[in-house]
């Protein structure tokens, strides 16, 4: 998939996995940061988490279900 843009509106969306749900399959367990399952690679942009996740991420990877936008990104599913 390429090429998608979505908005993110912090007073409608919790997360980035909120957003991400309305329009692009994506893969998820927990939606609180304890299992990695829905791990996308973060290509451009930056993100800030409300409470640090539990499951490992590599640098330049992000857990949608605990992040939001702090600028525009681009990410790879």
């Amino acid at each position: 998939m390429q090429g998608i843009q979505l908005h993110y509106v912090s007073e409608e969306h919790n997360n980035l996995l909120n957003t991400l749900e309305q329009s692009v399959p994506v893969e998820y367990q927990c939606r609180e940061g304890y299992c990695g399952a829905c791990r996308v690679r973060l290509k451009r942009g930056k993100v800030g988490y409300r409470q640090r996740p539990v499951a490992f991420i590599n640098d330049g990877e992000i857990l949608p279900c605990s992040c939001y936008p702090l600028s525009d990104i681009d990410i790879e599913l």
